[in-house]
């Protein structure tokens, strides 16, 4: 940028107001600009109307298909052709580039305005033809056929005329490509617009800044979105359908970006304002991290933009510094410049300098500023302050106005009022009411029999519907000394505006809802029969009207004052509607109907499951002679269908696409049919194995439910079956994330789609609400709950989830690799085929010799151990090779390291399950260390997931349930694996997480559902998502009882934990009778024999609790004593018998609560309850009607410091925990309360009656 050149001006002590910016690009052709982009991205969408999407090649041949049908009429270079298209519809935009494309100007037209405006405006432009849906003749054209040149129009736009006819402005192809050009050096220079990208299209093509929006798409290979025009008059209702296109690019009025919701552009990157005045607080709230927004200037005569000015949110707003090949100055009244930092009138030169049609107006506007040697400058009428840092905006110095961002000349609005009957004098003005709406005035001095619903009537047939003034008669009009109508002297507030309506006239809503129109039209409403229209009301405005209306009736729409323009009706509309109403939510309790659909659902889909028993039973039968000889080919049939993890996707995709058919979002009542089917689906995917599915199968799953997945997307948690998910180009999922779109909310189900933004990633263990977004190339920090949107660029974590600082960049995506697609899909049938492989000297054990039921039996003991020994033989071996070479880096997905971390993880995952037995044990820090992790002594570990190359454990920690260490970390194609400790004497909570990387200090705590921070000093203690520090001061109890025991008591755990294999011979034995019993009678009672063996299972485990344990109390245990010892032992026969064989899959049904009953629990009738997990069940009781969604604990005791504390929980009537909560000791959830999704309950924490709440840990939820 230059400020003040060479030249001269001795008069001037300080530097000369005038801006000049770098050269222009090279001269070239809209048309050109189009064809090379074209070139580079053929296959990127081009133009998406939602009916019609075309891509760049698409488009060009039926852009070239339209144009050789105007050439073959003679039109070509040098002609002029109307464009009168309906607007947001793909044949607007292929005729404007038709136009262009056969070397003709465009002279467009909004469809909405009046015929005698668009006759006037094509009669001006000369034009030869009319392209409305069809193409008009109107007089001959020139015959010229070829290309247009740089000098050749482009377009001709009119504008507001002072004398009353609009003003043809013709801009050149030179002048119109430079500005595309200047433009695309300007905005985004780090990560410019792309194929990625979709231009909002939501301004009519007769207003200069729609070519704005069309250049910024085809410039760069993005996709051009337009916008329905009824949808774009509502204003406030095109916030949400930015959200639902897509939309990243937005260049639009002030005015209307501040009906949006704020979230309504979490996923624009690129926003530009223009045509109006830009509020400094509006730059501040929009102007945010990941998002370039700029204030841009520019009248139609020097090409839709002459400067721009990036905000930041701090400081004045700028009209900002010129773009590339224009030159600014501000001169005086003489035309020369005024010192920097002076005022004065904006005049404009350089490369985007159009002309009007007028060839008198164009020299008196563009005459030449021998001040500065310029043989062409417009002298725009707009006062500004030049400081070097850009332009500063003062107003108008003439009668030309901006009025919803369009320009407009008052003396076109004074002629058509001078021209209604009975009119002597009239003059408009802008005036701004008590709400900030700017509202056109039409005042006129008239006689007695002046009917203004005539007048009106005359106006809209003569002007576009933005310029027909709100009519209010005076007597006189004031003038100025020259004669001149003194505008600024005009009544405002309007004469009688503060005058209530006659007593009893209107009613309380009509009385509120007129107070809400005086103070957005600055008119008087005068009685119940007043139309917001004839008011002075328009598209603007009735938007605006709608965002009050919603803060007491939050259901209204705009669509509702089109369909009820009078007082009277939209009164009465929204009594209809009704008020919100802050009454507690009765929670009913759920159907017993549905109960009973449920228990029978169970055996068709335990049938599913004994279809695969039949398959391997008949497999190994013609191995060893079992059973029945059959031909392999069936076998293989069998398995291809019901094993193999196509056959899983087809039951599993294939049934859900057919229950869930028409599914929408939205909220259902629970129990409901909707609900039914939502939780049938989930149940087919559990019973046909598909949940078990990993790497490239995960992908085809997904796609095969509906999911719409981008390419080059790392997927590594399971689909929704609702198939309401879209993942866009390169994003990542790390595991466990919640990718479900659904939860039970009390007595209702909410569905919502769901949305993650290219290049973003979601976090391990992440929880996605029902319609959230995240935005392109966002984080989402692992434990988040994502309740809205996250915008693009951005960092959030915690629960909800709150910024967190911009998204890590990752380098260059590294390419993708068939090879190692094939290698993931092969592995995860290789790593399902395990158990298999395991169980190949069990069944040679138990069927050598004759087979009898007595003899298999006799033989389970053994059995059991080679098969647990067998399949942590095969694990050991498996994870030791795998970590060969594994170190810490960052490396491609599709690589070799990234695939030893994948399926190690993997491998650890199945091995916490299949060896449960292992975990919490002695035997645990000898199997990680075999493993390949550093464990210390003394340490307690149950069910940790980590890579045990990157896993440090010092002497004395303790790892409680589910705790993941060291885990792999997602995107941009990459795979990040780092070394993690958990320091000596430090406790890691339930659930919680320890990032690779980071550390738990030395005697530190992470709490239940929490995450390690960075930098933690030795001894403190955090909880949370994201962590906080917490003060606590460690218990100390009886060494010997903690950390320190004697011999004796660890010889005296050793047999108690011994005994853990007697579960798992049970868990063989049943095995072994349901193959018995399959073999007698037959596969087709396959399905009823397992729900039979399940039953048996759950009864084994209850009485084992009960024989083992007793009845739970509230009290303390430490660490080394028997009830500690027993209560594991007691959960090795639940998570060994009961949970694999039914309770696992019974979720939401009424098994689970008979189950849960079983083992002492308190469950009211109605329930619904879809997790297990409740360790101490005696001490929970959940109320009639109450929620517990998938993955929660009602966590009932606690082990800090090696001290177990049980305490109750109590869910009341009506209360719900949302998924993935936790509630700890102590706590109560009121009657009809809600806590939110992957929300912790702190211990002894209270939930009032019919409260929400939300957080780790929660807080009031609105």
């Amino acid at each position: 940028m230059t400020i003040a050149p060479d030249t001269a001006f001795p008069t001037l002590t300080d530097p000369p107001a005038l801006f000049r910016a770098g050269a222009a690009a090279p001269e070239r052709t809209l048309v050109a600009i189009l064809a090379d982009t074209a070139r580079r991205h053929p296959h990127s969408p081009a133009l998406d109307d939602g009916t019609t999407s075309l891509t760049y090649r698409e488009l060009l041949d039926e852009v070239d298909a339209r144009s050789r049908e105007l050439a073959a009429t003679g039109i070509g270079p040098g002609d002029r052709v109307g464009i009168r298209v309906p607007s947001g519809t793909v044949d607007l935009y292929v005729a404007v580039l038709a136009v262009l494309t056969a070397g003709a100007a465009y002279v467009p037209v909004d469809a909405d305005d009046p015929d005698e405006r668009a006759e006037l405006v094509f009669g001006e432009a000369d034009v030869c033809a009319v392209v409305t849906g069809d193409l008009e003749l109107r007089g001959t054209p020139l015959g010229l056929v070829g290309a247009p040149g740089p000098d050749d129009d482009a377009w001709i736009i009119f504008t507001s005329g002072s004398t009353g006819k609009p003003k043809g402005v013709a801009v050149s192809h030179r002048a119109a490509a430079a500005f595309v050009d200047a433009e695309a050096r300007l905005f985004l220079p780090d990560d410019p617009i792309g194929p990625d990208d979709r231009v909002l299209a939501g301004l009519s093509v007769a207003f200069d800044a729609s070519c704005e929006e069309m250049w910024l798409a085809w410039r760069h290979g993005a996709c051009l979105v337009p916008a329905p025009r009824a949808l774009v008059r509502t204003g406030f209702d095109l916030g949400p359908w930015l959200v639902e296109r897509e939309v990243t690019v937005v260049s639009t009025v002030p005015t209307l970006a501040a009906l949006w919701p704020v979230d309504a552009l979490d996923d624009v990157r690129l926003l530009i304002f223009g045509g109006e005045a830009c509020p400094p607080e509006l730059a501040e709230r929009l102007a945010v991290d990941g998002r370039e927004v700029w204030n841009t200037y520019g009248p139609t005569e020097a090409t839709v933009v002459a400067c721009a000015a990036r905000l930041t949110g701090v400081g004045p707003v700028r009209i900002g510094l010129p773009l590339d090949g224009w030159e600014l100055a501000v001169v005086d009244a003489a035309g020369t410049p005024v010192p920097m930092g002076g005022s004065g009138e904006l005049v404009i030169g350089g490369v985007g300098l159009a002309r009007y049609l007028d060839p008198a107006k164009d020299a008196e506007k563009f005459a030449p500023l021998p001040a500065l040697g310029w043989d062409r400058a417009y002298r725009s009428g707009d006062l500004v302050r030049a400081e070097p840092e850009g332009l500063l905006f003062l107003g108008r110095a003439d009668e030309q106005v901006k009025l919803g961002g369009r320009r407009i000349e008052l003396g076109e609005v004074d002629a058509a009022l001078q021209a209604l009957p009975s009119v002597a004098g009239a003059a408009a003005a802008v005036r701004t009411t008590k709400a900030g709406n700017q509202v056109l005035v039409g005042y006129v001095v008239a006689g007695e029999d002046f009917d203004q619903a005539d007048a009106t009537a005359r106006l809209r047939t003569a002007l576009p519907a933005a310029l027909v003034p709100l009519l209010a008669a005076v007597d006189t009009l004031p003038t100025r000394t020259s004669g001149k109508v003194d505008r600024a002297a005009l009544p405002w507030p309007l004469p009688g505006l503060d005058v209530a309506a006659p007593a009893g006239t209107l009613t309380g809503t009509e009385r509120w809802l007129a107070e809400r129109w005086s103070e957005l039209l600055g008119s008087r409403v005068a009685g119940p029969d007043a139309d917001f229209f004839a008011h002075g009301g328009g598209s603007l405005a009735a938007a605006q009207l709608v965002s009050t209306i919603r803060t007491r009736y939050p259901s209204g729409s705009v669509n509702d004052v089109y369909q009820h323009p009078t007082l009277r009706a939209l009164a009465a509309r929204l009594d209809e509607l009704g008020g919100h109403q802050g009454v507690t939510r009765e929670v009913a309790p759920t159907p017993r109907r549905t109960g009973l659909l449920q228990s029978l659902l169970l055996v068709p889909l335990m049938s599913l499951v004994g279809v695969r028993w039949s398959v391997g039973l008949a497999a190994v039968g013609n191995v060893v002679g079992f059973t029945t000889p059959v031909s392999w080919w069936w076998i293989a049939a069998g398995w291809l269908a019901f094993v193999s993890p196509p056959g899983k996707v087809l039951i599993a995709a294939g049934g859900a696409r057919l229950l869930l058919r028409g599914l929408r979002p939205g909220t259902y009542p629970r129990g409901g049919g909707v609900h039914l089917r939502v939780w049938t689906a989930e149940r087919l995917a559990e019973f046909s194995g598909a949940t078990d599915l990993a790497g490239s199968w995960l992908t085809h799953y997904a796609r095969a439910l509906g999911v719409r997945v981008g390419p080059d997307v790392d997927l590594h948690s399971a689909p929704p079956v609702t198939g309401l998910l879209k993942l866009g180009k390169g994003c990542a999922i790390e595991p466990e994330v919640d990718l479900s779109g659904h939860w039970v909310d009390g007595d209702r189900l909410h569905v919502g789609r769901l949305r993650v933004g290219a290049g973003a990633v979601v976090g391990a263990r992440s929880t996605l609400f029902p319609g959230a977004r995240v935005g392109k190339r966002a984080e989402v920090a692992p434990g988040s709950g994502v309740t809205g949107s996250v915008p693009t660029g951005q960092r959030w974590a915690g629960v909800p989830a709150q910024r967190h600082g911009r998204a890590a960049r990752p380098g260059p995506r590294p390419p993708r690799s068939a090879w190692w697609k094939l290698v993931y899909a092969v592995t995860t049938s290789a790593l399902g085929l395990l158990p298999v492989a395991a169980a190949v000297l069990p069944v040679l054990l138990i069927t050598r010799g004759p087979v009898t039921p007595g003899s298999a039996m006799l033989a389970v003991p053994l059995a059991t151990v080679a098969w647990l020994g067998s399949y942590a033989l095969v694990v050991l071996v498996s994870v030791r090779l795998l970590g060969i070479g594994l170190r810490a880096g960052t490396y491609p997905v599709h690589s070799r390291i990234a695939w030893q971390a994948w399926t190690t993880e993997r491998l650890m995952n199945t091995a916490r399950v299949v060896l449960f037995p292992l975990y919490a044990s002695l035997l645990t820090p000898v199997w990680l260390r075999a493993l390949g992790m550093k464990v210390g002594r003394r340490v307690e570990a149950s069910t940790v997931l980590a890579l045990p190359r990157m896993t440090t454990i010092g002497d004395g920690a303790f790892l409680a349930d589910d705790t993941m260490v060291a885990t792999y970390e997602l995107g941009g194609g990459w795979l990040r694996i780092a070394a993690a400790r958990v320091g000596k004497r430090a406790f890691l909570g339930n659930s919680g997480m320890t990032a690779p990387g980071r550390s738990v200090p030395n005697r530190g705590l992470v709490g239940v559902l929490s995450s390690t921070p960075k930098h933690a000093k030795a001894g403190s203690s955090y909880l949370g998502m994201p962590p906080m520090k917490l003060p606590r001061a460690a218990e100390r109890g009886d060494q010997s009882r903690t950390f320190d025991p004697p011999r004796r008591l660890v010889v005296a755990r050793a047999l108690v934990e011994l005994c853990r294999v007697v579960p798992v011979m049970c868990h063989v034995a049943l095995v072994v009778g349901v193959l018995f019993a399959i073999r007698e009678l037959g596969p087709l009672l396959a399905g009823p024999v397992l729900l039979a063996a399940g039953v048996l299972a759950c009864a084994v485990s209850a009485a084992a609790k009960w024989l083992l344990v007793g009845r739970f109390r509230a009290r303390e245990h430490p660490l080394w004593s028997g009830f500690v010892w027993r209560n594991e032992l007691a959960d090795t026969f639940v998570e060994v018998l009961a949970v694999p064989w039914l309770v696992g899959r019974a979720g939401g049904s009424p098994v689970m609560a008979v189950w849960l009953r079983s083992l002492g629990a308190r469950i009211g009738r109605g329930t619904w309850v879809e997790s297990y997990w409740f360790p101490e069940s005696d001490l929970v009781r959940l109320g009639d009607g109450a929620t517990v969604n998938r993955g929660c604990v009602v966590q009932t005791h606690l082990f800090h410091d090696r001290i177990l504390r049980m305490d109750r929980v109590e869910l009341a009537e009506g209360a719900t925990l949302g998924p993935h909560g936790i509630v700890l000791p102590g706590a109560t959830v009121g009657a009809h309360a809600a806590v939110g999704p992957a929300s912790l309950v702190m211990r002894g924490e209270h939930v009032p009656e019919g409260t929400r709440w939300l957080g780790n840990p929660i807080s009031s939820w609105r």
